[in-house]
C-alpha cells in the first residue's frame, strides 16, 4: 500500500494534503487503539470506525505478564488437591504475575495473604462487580489464608468531581455489606475503608508504608503508569502509594504481629480484574526497594457490558448492566436486550448458526454456568444452529437470577452489626498467626493508640 512519503503532492495542494494523505488521515481518524486503565475500559475501534472486543493477549504482552497454562493449572490442581476454578478452567482468569511462586510457598507451609478491593462508585454493585470477589473466596476457602478487603472512598472522591464525601461513604457502607453477601469467611476478613482506617487510630504501621512507597515513586512513573497530566488534582497522584501499602502484611500489625522483620516475610497475592494491574506494577517496582516481597497478581478479564464485548459492565451506565439489586424481571428485561450473536432470521440461523464468541447471554454463561458440560452442549447446540437466540437469553435470564437471587438472600442475613465486625481493626484466624505474646503486644498497641487519641479529643474539647 502507497503512503504519503509514496506519492508527491498534486499541483495546486499544500505538502502532505494529497487525495492519498487525505484518505489515510481519515482512517487514523476512525481507529483507535483499546484503552485499558484503571479509569477507562474500551476495546479501540478499527480502521472502518467498527469497535473491537478487547484484546486480552495483547494485553498480556503489554503490561508484560504470563499466561496461565495448562502446566500452571495442572500445578495448583496438584497442590492445592481442588479442582480449579470454572474462570481458571475457562480462562476467565488468564493472566499472573508470579502465582507459580505463590504455589512453591504454599507447599512449603509457608503463609501468605490476600488482598483485592473495590472502589464504591455506587450504592449497588453489579454482578461484574462479583467476578473477582467470587474468586477471592474461592482462593481463600482452598488456601485457608487470611483476606484484606481495600474499599478505595478516597480515592473515588478524588477522582469523580461530583461525588461528595459523603456519597461515597455512604456506598462505601453499601458495598461492603454487598461483599459480605458473596459469603466470606469473617475470622479470617478484614475489610476497611480507607478513610476510616487513617483516620481511626489504627494506620501508624499503614502510613509508614504509604510515604516509604510515595518517596521511591515518581511523577514522571505516575504519568507514564496512569496518563496523568497537570489537570489531575495532587492526591490523585499520591493515591497509587495508597493501594501499594495494602500488599504489605507489615501495614497490619493487629493481624500479623508486631516483629517487623518477620512480618516483611509474609507473601501477598492479589486477585483483581485487569485494569488494576497498573497499580501493582509500580508496586512491585519499588517492593524490593523497602525491603519487601513483590505481591504476585492474578488477573480477571471483565464482564461484557450487556451492549457487546467491546467494552465491560459499568455502574455509571444501568442499561449496561445486571445489578445485585435488580428484579428477576428486570433481569429478564435487560437479558432480552443484550447483544445477540444470532443471525437476521430463524431460518438463517439454523442454516449457518449463531456466534458464540460474540453473543452476550452465552458469555454470561461462561462466567455463571457451573456445569462444563452443560455449557458445551449449549455452545455446540447454537453453533449448529439448533437453538435459536431467544432460547440462549432465556437460559441466560434462568442462571443470571438463581446467581442474582441467591445473593440477595444472603444479603437479608448482612446486618450493619455483621459489618461493622468485619470493618473492625482484630486479629484473624488462620494458620501461620502470631503466637499469644505478638497478639498481647499488637493488642497494647492499640489500647496505646485509642488512649492518645481519646486525650487529643479532650484537649480540642
Amino acid at each position: 500500500m502507497a503512503t504519503v512519503s509514496d506519492v508527491k503532492d498534486e499541483p495546486g495542494q499544500p505538502p502532505a494534503l494529497t487525495s492519498l494523505s487525505l484518505a489515510e488521515a481519515a482512517q487514523q481518524a476512525r481507529s483507535r487503539e483499546q484503552i485499558i486503565t484503571p479509569f477507562d475500559v474500551s476495546g479501540g475501534v478499527d480502521e472502518q470506525g467498527k469497535p473491537k472486543a478487547i484484546d486480552y493477549d495483547k494485553l498480556v504482552d503489554t503490561f508484560g505478564s504470563q499466561r496461565i497454562d495448562k502446566p500452571l493449572l495442572e500445578r495448583f490442581e496438584k497442590v492445592t488437591g481442588h479442582k480449579p476454578h470454572r474462570m481458571l478452567r475457562r480462562g476467565l482468569v488468564f493472566s499472573h504475575r508470579d502465582l507459580n511462586l505463590i504455589l512453591d510457598k504454599y507447599e512449603k507451609g509457608i503463609p501468605f495473604f490476600l488482598y483485592t478491593g473495590r472502589g464504591p462508585s455506587s450504592d449497588s454493585m453489579h454482578v461484574g462487580h462479583t467476578i473477582p470477589f467470587e474468586f477471592t473466596k474461592y482462593l481463600q476457602d482452598v488456601f485457608d489464608v487470611p483476606l484484606v478487603i481495600m474499599l478505595t472512598d478516597d480515592e473515588k472522591f478524588f477522582h469523580t468531581p461530583k461525588l461528595s464525601l459523603k456519597d461515597v461513604y455512604e456506598f462505601t457502607i453499601q458495598n461492603a455489606m454487598d461483599i459480605i453477601a458473596v459469603g466470606f469467611d469473617m475470622k479470617k476478613t478484614f475489610i476497611f475503608a480507607d478513610t476510616e482506617l487513617v483516620d481511626g487510630g489504627h494506620a501508624s504501621a499503614f502510613n509508614t508504608n504509604v510515604r516509604e512507597m510515595g518517596k521511591r515513586t515518581t511523577i514522571n512513573q505516575i504519568r507514564g503508569t496512569f496518563g496523568f497530566n497537570d489537570s489531575n488534582n495532587i492526591a490523585e497522584f499520591n493515591f497509587p502509594a495508597m493501594q501499594s501499602a495494602t500488599a504489605f502484611a507489615t501495614s497490619f500489625p493487629f493481624i500479623f504481629g508486631t516483629d517487623a522483620k518477620k512480618v516483611a516475610k509474609v507473601p501477598c497475592l492479589i486477585p483483581c480484574a485487569i485494569d488494576q494491574d497498573p497499580y501493582f506494577r509500580q508496586c512491585r517496582d519499588n517492593a524490593p526497594k523497602m525491603g519487601y516481597l513483590k505481591p504476585a497478581i492474578i488477573h480477571s478479564v471483565f464482564l461484557p457490558s450487556l451492549r457487546g464485548s467491546e467494552s465491560k459492565m459499568s455502574a455509571s451506565d444501568a442499561d449496561s448492566s445486571i445489578f445485585l439489586s435488580d428484579t428477576d424481571k428486570q433481569i429478564k428485561k435487560k437479558v432480552g436486550k443484550a447483544f445477540s450473536g444470532g443471525q437476521d432470521t430463524a431460518e438463517l440461523h439454523r442454516e449457518i448458526g449463531g456466534r458464540t464468541t460474540v453473543d452476550v447471554p452465552f458469555q454470561y454463561l461462561t462466567f455463571f454456568l457451573e456445569d462444563d458440560d452443560e455449557l458445551e452442549r449449549i455452545r455446540v447446540a447454537y453453533e449448529k444452529g439448533e437453538m435459536q437466540s431467544g432460547e440462549m437469553k432465556m437460559a441466560c435470564t434462568k442462571e443470571l437470577q438463581a446467581y442474582v437471587g441467591g445473593f440477595r438472600e444472603r444479603r437479608k442475613a448482612v446486618t450493619d452489626e455483621v459489618r461493622k465486625e468485619f470493618m473492625r481493626p482484630r486479629q484473624l484466624v488462620f494458620r501461620g498467626m502470631p503466637d499469644e505474646k505478638q497478639r498481647q503486644e499488637a493488642r497494647s498497641r492499640r489500647i496505646k493508640i485509642l488512649e492518645e487519641e481519646l486525650e487529643r479529643l479532650k484537649r480540642e474539647d
